[in-house]
């Protein structure tokens, strides 16, 4: 956990299934106030995940349609490609206080455990390991195969929290929605950034 609640946040989403856990996540990021600005990036599998979950397709006002608001977009959350090595958040000298990985696929893991930076996702995660921020990896998949698990090493190894896409269940939660908003929640309480709408259990 950052010692302060980040303010500048990068966000990357994969192929892999759970968008309804980004779209929750950038909801709650839009909302909260403490965070300034955020570089997102969706990979093009993502793209596929997103139109086959959600309906969504291409690139265009991405950022407004995953939020509900088509019209208006978001100008805190800015639209990075994927292949712009040479974004802001490639570089270590860019001021980003954490990133998170929403969901992450076992090949995103992969590529970042190994250090393999060919695209901005995966360099902007080694620039954040080799800076020593907090990188959250919401990986899903199942079953686990070998190598999956020593990736999830190699990345734990490296600084990285295995934040593993696994919903609660026992605050009962009515909706989908809900139960991707808690999720998105208990990470952004990760980074120091509790929301005020979470369950707390009492026991």
């Amino acid at each position: 956990m950052p010692n302060h609640p980040p303010q500048n946040l990068t966000v990357a989403t994969t192929g892999a299934s759970g968008a309804i856990f980004l779209r929750q996540f950038l909801d709650a990021v839009e909302r909260d106030r403490r965070i300034q600005h955020v570089n997102f990036i969706a990979s093009d599998s993502a793209l596929r995940v997103m139109a086959e979950e959600l309906g969504l397709r291409g690139r265009s006002n991405l950022v407004g349609r995953i939020l509900g608001t088509a019209s208006g977009g978001s100008r805190k959350i800015q639209l990075q490609s994927n292949d712009d090595i040479g974004a802001n958040v490639a570089s270590g000298s860019y001021p980003a206080d954490a990133m998170v990985v929403i969901p992450c696929s076992v090949g995103t893991l992969a590529r970042i455990a190994h250090g393999d930076a060919s695209h901005l996702i995966e360099r902007a995660a080694d620039v954040t390991l080799k800076e020593k921020r907090p990188l959250v990896l919401c990986v899903r998949e199942t079953p686990l195969n070998k190598i999956h698990i020593r990736n999830m090493y190699r990345a734990a190894d490296a600084g990285a929290t295995v934040f593993p896409l696994i919903p609660a269940f026992y605050y009962r939660p009515a909706s989908l929605e809900e139960m991707a908003r808690e999720f998105a929640y208990r990470v952004l309480a990760h980074l120091g950034l509790p929301q005020p709408g979470a369950f707390r259990w009492k026991g």
